[in-house]
């Protein structure tokens, strides 16, 4: 339907799934995924709650999907890539498109998903360690290891109680409260973020554990 003023037409972009997902992505990046329901989703659309079941089967089938979405935005190196190089990449990427998207590392973790996003990204990840030497059980335990330091360090950095740039000052009110004698290791840390700020690397631990990979590869 169109509608004209003046010289100018207005016209109405067709709703299809893409389109209502993505929408819901933005919802919840703006308002946390608490917020995402069907009707404040058609809000956000401009249409009444009943026309997106056109598009989605329910509020599960949005939730899968926006994780699809999300996951397929994570940058896989194609094959040929070095493993190392390849898992380096693609965590680094996952890293920053999950800080981009703060309810989805919760939401990728708890819901069983095979959709095109997730399939692409899992069948990447491990042939490219196959591809580099590991066996299955290998890639398995590759896999495994750096998601968990992906997504605990995601969630850490995600849920911290204060942002890196108050960290100095938050140290400095609770130095005095911390008996010198008894903790100097504490108050050591403590001096140190007062003067140098609080560091959050990723790519240490990230870097620690894919060394750790290839020795075990060497090794096998």
């Amino acid at each position: 339907m169109s509608t004209e003023t003046g010289s100018k037409t207005e016209r109405r972009v067709p709703l299809n799934r893409e389109l209502v997902l993505r929408a819901a992505v933005a919802l919840a990046d703006r308002d946390g995924i608490e917020s995402l329901t069907m009707r404040k989703l058609g809000l956000a659309l401009g249409v009444k709650a009943m026309a997106l079941y056109n598009h989605v089967r329910n509020k599960d089938d949005i939730l899968d999907g926006i994780v699809d979405l999300v996951l397929g935005d994570i940058d896989v190196p194609p094959a040929g890539t070095h493993w190392k190089t390849a898992m380096r990449q693609r965590s680094i990427s996952a890293h920053e498109v999950l800080l981009e998207h703060p309810w989805a590392a919760m939401l990728i973790m708890s819901r069983f998903n095979i959709g095109p996003g997730m399939t692409r990204y899992l069948d990447a990840t491990l042939g490219r360690l196959r591809a580099g030497g590991f066996s299955v059980t290998g890639a398995l335990d590759a896999w495994h290891t750096l998601d968990s330091h992906l997504f605990g360090f995601t969630l850490q950095q995600l849920n911290l109680p204060f942002g890196a740039d108050e960290a100095p000052q938050m140290s400095a009110d609770v130095l005095d409260a911390i008996p010198i004698d008894d903790y100097p290791h504490v108050i050591e840390v403590i001096s140190h973020v007062m003067q140098h700020g609080r560091a959050e690397d990723f790519e240490l631990g990230l870097d620690l554990i894919l060394d750790g990979l290839e020795r075990t590869l060497d090794q096998g």
